[in-house]
């Protein structure tokens, strides 16, 4: 088993636990499995909810601090990242719409959702009290809970990670507004913690196949139901259906609409990079390529480039937000959960703030998706459900991320006259050699 890839070693460990769940309940062996199989499923989870913070503090800084001159931020800087903020809310929105509309987490029987329920009646008392303070509040009282008066006591918990994230925002652009001299040493600081965290996010993804084992074991034992598994296959043609129409519509109609390049020669130019994205399911990994590709093939300017696609990389995930958003609503519809509007307006909230602070590498995603959850008031162990075809589906959400940074780089050049004409460009690649 060492040399299989980690999707694979994660479908064996959903498989195994499946079966050891199913062998248990015929022996009698469930209260085994719930005392000492369980637990270290929660442990698991846990060491996700564990660096999260980290995670965000450390990859939202790095992003903020390469931007090195504050000044760009009022004329490319302020549309670049307007465009992606509305990219990746378009990305939130179809997947809600999707999710709702196909519902691939309804259709468990009554008896089990009784039992997912009850197991989770504490969580939602929480929730209603809440629901109930929120109405009590004035119209600005979201405005005024996203600046905490204390961050140490904001970054206790998960739940208040849009405090989290306006700090940081705030500290990154401190730095970025002080001496360099005096500056520098608090970045390398920050971009040391950013390689640790990391790091520790490919330990922690090493023991992912143990603990979804612990989890999916437990899962069956305490409500037994196929249903769920066969929800499982319409969550993924979900979330592939969205970065389906946000890969061949959405981006090529903003592309030909906003800069007159045709679709084939935008996916020409962009393909490469595409295919890197997909086999390594690393946006950063596949930053030079996407460069190489937006410059040389795309005649988009070295100066829009070297602005827009690495702060991209770090803030811009259309496909992982889309994937969020789905996964948050799928996990809830298992449980018997129905999201209001308003809860679903807060994992758009919630989904793009995580987007922002999503490192460029594989698994991140996942540990941002235990922030989305947290703050819907969906359980946080619901992640077991879907880490069996997480791999594959983050293959192809890493192509969104990156064709989304390829058409914001575009229109960027286009906005600021640094985008080549589309007839010149056609005739420059058709004379480049590869």
């Amino acid at each position: 088993m060492k040399n299989l890839g980690l999707h694979w070693k994660i479908l064996i460990g959903m498989a195994a636990g499946i079966i050891f769940g199913v062998v248990a309940n015929q022996i009698g062996a469930a209260d085994f499995v719930k005392d000492w199989i369980k637990p270290f499923g929660t442990i698991f989870i846990n060491s996700l909810k564990l660096i999260a913070i980290p995670l965000i503090v450390a990859s939202l800084i790095k992003g903020i601090t390469d931007l090195k001159d504050i000044s760009k931020l009022s004329a490319m800087g302020g549309r670049t990242i307007m465009i992606y903020i509305g990219t990746t809310v378009l990305a939130i929105v179809i997947g809600l719409g999707i999710v709702n509309l196909v519902g691939p987490g309804r259709g468990l029987d009554q008896t089990t959702r009784d039992n997912l329920l009850n197991d989770f009646a504490a969580d939602a008392g929480q929730r209603i009290t809440a629901a109930a303070q929120q109405r009590e509040a004035g119209p600005l009282q979201a405005l005024v809970d996203l600046v905490p008066d204390n961050i140490v006591g904001a970054a206790t918990s998960n739940g208040n990670m849009l405090q989290v994230i306006f700090f940081v925002i705030c500290f990154g652009i401190g730095l970025i507004l002080i001496d360099p001299r005096k500056a520098k040493p608090v970045k390398d600081f920050f971009d040391g913690v950013n390689e640790v965290v990391l790091k520790l996010i490919d330990l922690i993804m090493i023991a992912a196949p143990y603990g979804v084992f612990a989890l999916l074991a437990a899962l069956v034992v305490e409500s037994p139901s196929a249903d769920l598994f066969y929800a499982l296959i319409k969550y993924s043609l979900c979330v592939l259906a969205g970065l389906a129409i946000m890969i061949f519509l959405i981006y090529p109609t903003l592309v030909k609409v906003f800069t007159g390049t045709s679709p084939g020669f935008f996916f020409r130019g962009i393909s490469p990079a595409q295919l890197l994205a997909f086999s390594t399911s690393s946006s950063a990994a596949t930053l030079p390529v996407t460069m190489e590709r937006v410059e040389e093939h795309l005649g988009v300017d070295e100066e829009v480039t070297s602005f827009v696609l690495p702060i991209g990389a770090t803030i811009n995930m259309d496909g992982t937000s889309l994937y969020q958003a789905v996964a948050a609503v799928f996990i809830a519809q298992a449980y018997g959960m129905d999201l209001d509007l308003m809860t679903q307006l807060g994992i758009i909230t919630t989904a793009l703030a995580a987007s922002i602070g999503s490192a460029a590498v594989p698994g991140a995603g996942m540990v941002m998706l235990v922030i989305v959850l947290g703050q819907a008031g969906i359980p946080e162990a619901g992640l077991a459900l879907i880490f069996a075809v997480d791999r594959p589906l983050d293959m192809c959400r890493t192509v969104a991320n990156v064709t989304g940074d390829a058409t914001v780089a575009m229109l960027v050049g286009k906005s600021v006259g640094k985008l080549n004409d589309p007839h010149e460009r056609k005739l420059d690649d058709f004379y480049k050699p590869e």
